[in-house]
């Protein structure tokens, strides 16, 4: 029997800064996003999945530094997951942690989140498209395009993929899509392709109260195995919010508005990352985030430069409770295609991520790979991340986690 491939490719997620080195102009606090009332344990959902996705790829990968973004994997899963039936939807909406949802809801869901996100900082620039491109000939269920195109505004088109223009298209929208940040996501569509669905999201923000250069230093910074290396710290005293509970201390940077911040997580004394990570939850890391009060710190953070590559078909997801999915002879996507014989062969994760004086750029893209085979007074504090750390970038009202990584030692 001819082979064919479906191969949804998935979400780039971008943020940048500007060049100089004072606070943005003053803005009024961003308004809340407001989601139905129905969706409030859904929201509690999407950190339980970033917290758990986040853990099972530092549990799989034997990496220093790891920087996924949730937020990437879930939206690429959950356009896969529309065309899922039987067993195969139960067990990835499970995977997803959307349990006691209807599809409506969930689809609903992906529409107000991605809308509110991109209004919620008139000071960031927030962009979300996604689009389905495939082979022309190949019959997908209509049904199927009709809930992308309303839920995540999917532009859909028929292509010759066997010509090279297919190529260029496909990879000009994703450099439209992302300021140019991604030019790239496809070098070859095989023979038995048959769909590409691909998501890209851009956003470009600086922090609320910059980094001066000036201040910024060479200073030692001690590795996860123990060592020192020097790294370029960045300092600044300002104030921030921050908490604490038994694993470690939290402290929040904003930007722009203060839609968006970036939460860093200092190991307690007695702790070390890995006990951070074996025992953080979605409430502790609820909880942490919601209990945080203003204090005058003295901040010293360094700049990096990271980025990531996973592979998350191979243990990361059906570590997270995904594995019908992956099997040729059991996953169920007539979904997508009535004939059946459609399964996930590879989940692929980039990352990256630089973290400097203006500000944070971020990108992400997730590639799913289908088979047709048959309060209280201000104290002054110290917060100084010579140390390795976790952190990860959120929208402040829901608390979605976008990113999240750690940091064992300085990339070189």
């Amino acid at each position: 029997m001819k082979t064919f491939k479906f191969i949804p490719l998935f979400f780039f997620v971008l943020l940048s800064c500007s060049s100089d080195n004072t606070s943005i102009p003053e803005l009024p606090d961003a308004k809340p996003i407001v989601m139905k009332a129905q969706f409030e344990n859904k929201l509690k959902n999407n950190n339980a999945f970033a917290i758990d996705l986040f853990k099972a790829t530092y549990k799989n990968e034997d990496k220093t530094n790891l920087f996924i973004s949730p937020l990437s994997v879930d939206m690429a899963l959950a356009m896969t997951w529309n065309g899922a039936t039987g067993d195969t939807k139960t067990e990835m909406q499970a995977a997803l942690r959307n349990q006691g949802y209807t599809a409506e809801d969930i689809n609903e869901y992906a529409k107000s989140l991605r809308e509110a996100l991109i209004s919620i900082d008139p000071s960031t620039q927030l962009a979300i498209a996604n689009s389905i491109w495939y082979r022309s000939g190949f019959n997908v269920e209509q049904s199927f395009i009709d809930v992308n195109k309303a839920n995540y505004n999917a532009e859909v088109k028929g292509l010759d993929f066997s010509s090279p223009d297919a190529i260029k298209e496909i990879n000009n929208w994703c450099a439209k899509n992302t300021n140019n940040k991604i030019p790239e996501i496809i070098d070859v569509i095989p023979s038995d392709a048959v769909m590409y669905l691909v998501n890209a999201i851009y956003f470009k923000g600086i922090w609320k109260y910059r980094f001066d250069k000036k201040n910024t230093q060479d200073l030692p910074f001690t590795k996860e195995n123990g060592t020192t290396q020097n790294a370029k710290m960045m300092s600044q005293i300002e104030n921030l919010a921050y908490s604490a509970d038994e694993n470690a201390r939290y402290l929040e940077m904003p930007y722009g508005n203060k839609a968006f911040s970036m939460i860093i997580a200092l190991p307690q004394p007695e702790k070390d990352l890995k006990n951070v990570i074996q025992n953080i939850s979605s409430d502790s890391w609820n909880n942490a985030t919601k209990n945080m009060q203003v204090r005058s710190v003295n901040l010293q953070l360094p700049q990096f430069k990271l980025k990531c590559d996973y592979e998350m078909e191979k243990s990361i997801l059906p570590d997270m409770g995904m594995k019908l999915a992956f099997s040729p002879s059991l996953a169920d996507f007539t979904g997508i295609n009535k004939g059946g014989g459609l399964s996930i062969s590879k989940v692929k994760h980039k990352t990256f991520v630089e973290v400097n004086e203006e500000g944070t750029e971020a990108a992400a893209v997730t590639s799913v790979e289908v088979v047709f085979t048959s309060t209280g007074k201000p104290q002054s504090m110290d917060f100084l991340v010579n140390q390795p750390f976790l952190f990860a970038i959120k929208e402040n009202s829901t608390g979605v986690i976008l990113f999240i990584g750690k940091i064992g030692e300085i990339p070189q």
